[in-house]
């Protein structure tokens, strides 16, 4: 690609042609502040705070929008650039509450941020709030839109990267707001809950609904026996939250965090993710083997379950009867674990700790009281357990490491996967090419299904069979499959759906994640981690067996029918 030379603050650079001012500038070590800009979506070019001086021009220009020519001259530091931006963060500071100490995103709010650098301690313009009514219908999400600065970040999240539609904007001029679909609250809208629209949000406008003050009480009530499950993508958001690398923070370490924090029981999603792949792999044989509705849809994720069921409830059969991970452990912990741990299942109170804001809409769906309680009594995100921690002064990074409490902790490198987009496809295929062949694998990684490519293929040989399988992340890859198999034209035999980019790594419940290249580096880190287990595969799981053999019996059975599977339905609208 051939380069274009300009020339920024007196600093002459070479970029790719093409590239915007902003691009240039950052290639030059030059900073220029954004709002409605965001490294994984369209240009949009609302907000105007990163507006700069460009020789020749008379007006300021949008360094975001502004395609750079050979010889350009630019100057991001001229004082009227400099005052402009400052009368840009004035007028939308006027409008905007001055709530920062009580703000989901205090300390960790673009605009908040960019006001500081700027030194923008008071605004010369009149205060005038909007006072619109907080929506708190959702379970799993709630919206201030008195914080919203119309940056249209979660309007092209929603509908470009999930073709949700489940927020726009309505009104014109000063009226303008961004809204869920009809007007209705969110909770009435097709909102699918993967709280990708809080990742975009640049304030407070759109948060987690969060239940910490909820989960402080049930601990410190005697009749309660607090037992948390843990998923495999939740550990290095945190390492991440106190400044390291993910791979440095242990699993035991964070066990001993949880411990201190006072949960009575520590256990592993993971070992459900290794019992998931039993069951829908067994799903899986016997849908190939008696002619059953191919493909088969994974149904791990509640935004992508949700999704089916509001845009394409006459293809639902395609969807896998398996209940997620988090849901075949809450029906365990209540019957199984209560069993062998000698604990009345009235006195449990199951809480998981989730990288997903849809997972708190999951729990709560009527379907979920197979274990003749709810499964989960509480989800608490990525997002508020680093909340909690920091609150109580723990650095899981500073502790000695803790065993997990026994029955259901065991679990191999293939349920570490289910972190990123891929993960259960490729564990599946672990476990269902030795059923079918009655061989090991030589070998195990099936990289064609990894990766941030948003639908990926692999083709497998099963002892003469062939069988085509894929993996696709975002809602918007899911309706190009989903529209296949609604046809009959799908090539696929198994295909595996992620609602958010890059997997469960890249969550709604996450701490903020600013980009895909974070959400690739956490994905390789899970990788690692399923390499470095001694048992990669989930038939391998001793704790499995263990459950098989003393509880379900077999696979498929009918005790393992009743707690751990399910069915989808019709949603014209969240109940």
């Amino acid at each position: 690609m051939s380069e274009t030379n300009v020339m920024i603050n007196g600093i002459k650079i070479g970029v790719p042609e093409g590239a915007s001012i902003l691009q240039a500038a950052e290639a030059a070590g030059i900073k220029i502040p954004t709002l409605c800009f965001h490294p994984d979506q369209e240009v949009k070019a609302n907000c105007r705070i990163c507006v700069v001086e460009v020789e020749g021009q008379k007006n300021l220009m949008p360094a975001c929008a502004t395609k750079i020519t050979e010889g350009m001259v630019i100057n991001t530091t001229a004082s009227r650039v400099l005052e402009a931006r400052r009368m840009i963060l004035e007028l939308i500071l006027a409008h905007h509450p001055q709530d920062c100490l009580h703000c989901a995103r205090g300390g960790s709010c673009e605009l908040q941020q960019i006001s500081s650098e700027y030194d923008v301690r008071f605004s010369r313009f009149p205060q005038e709030n909007a006072e619109l009514s907080l929506d708190h219908s959702s379970p799993s999400i709630v919206r201030d839109p008195n914080k919203c600065i119309l940056c249209g970040r979660c309007i092209e999240c929603c509908t470009e990267t999930q073709t949700v539609s489940a927020l726009g904007l309505a009104h014109r001029g000063f009226e303008s707001q961004v809204v869920p679909s009809i007007g209705q609250d969110l909770f009435e809208s097709p909102c699918v809950m993967c709280g990708q629209c809080i990742h975009a949000c640049p304030v407070g406008a759109i948060s987690v609904r969060e239940q910490t003050d909820d989960l402080l009480d049930a601990i410190t009530d005697p009749d309660k026996v607090v037992v948390t499950q843990i998923a495999p993508a939740v550990r290095l958001a945190i390492a991440e939250a106190f400044g390291a690398a993910g791979d440095q923070l242990l699993m035991g370490q964070l066990v001993s965090a949880l411990k201190m924090l006072g949960f009575d029981h520590i256990l592993h999603t993971n070992f459900t993710a290794d019992l998931t792949i039993m069951e829908e792999a067994q799903e899986l044989l016997e849908r190939i083997n008696h002619h059953g509705t191919l493909p088969m849809f994974t149904s791990c994720c509640p935004a992508w379950v949700r999704f089916a069921e509001v845009f394409y409830p006459s293809s639902l059969e395609h969807l896998s009867t398996c209940k997620s991970p988090q849901q075949m452990f809450g029906a365990l912990v209540k019957t199984y674990w209560a069993q062998k741990a000698g604990i009345d299942p009235e006195r449990i109170f199951s809480v998981s700790i989730m990288p997903c804001t849809a997972k708190k809409y999951e729990a709560v769906r009527p379907e979920m009281i197979d274990s003749q309680y709810a499964d989960v009594d509480m989800v608490l995100t990525t997002h508020e357990i680093v909340r909690l921690l920091k609150m109580a002064g723990i650095n899981p990074l500073n502790l000695p490491e803790t065993e997990f409490d026994p029955w259901m902790s065991e679990y191999t490198g293939s349920a570490v996967l289910f972190g990123a987009s891929g993960g259960v496809m490729e564990a599946a295929l672990r476990t269902v090419c030795e059923k079918v062949t009655g061989k090991p694998l030589e070998k195990l990684d099936f990289v064609e299904v990894r990766g941030m490519k948003g639908i990926k293929e692999a083709t497998v040989d099963m002892n003469g069979t062939i069988v085509k399988v894929a993996a696709a992340h975002t809602l918007s890859k899911a309706r190009v499959l989903m529209e296949q198999a609604a046809a009959g034209t799908s090539p696929y035999h198994f295909i595996e759906i992620m609602a958010c980019p890059g997997g469960c790594i890249g969550g709604g419940g996450q701490p903020l994640t600013l980009s895909n290249t974070q959400r690739a580096r956490r994905m390789n880190d899970i990788y690692t981690e399923d390499r470095s287990r001694k048992l990669r595969k989930s038939h391998e799981n001793h704790e499995i067996k263990l459950l098989y053999d003393d509880f379900l019996h077999e696979a498929p059975g009918h005790r393992a029918h009743e707690l751990l599977h399910t069915k989808y339905s019709l949603k014209k609208k969240n109940p």
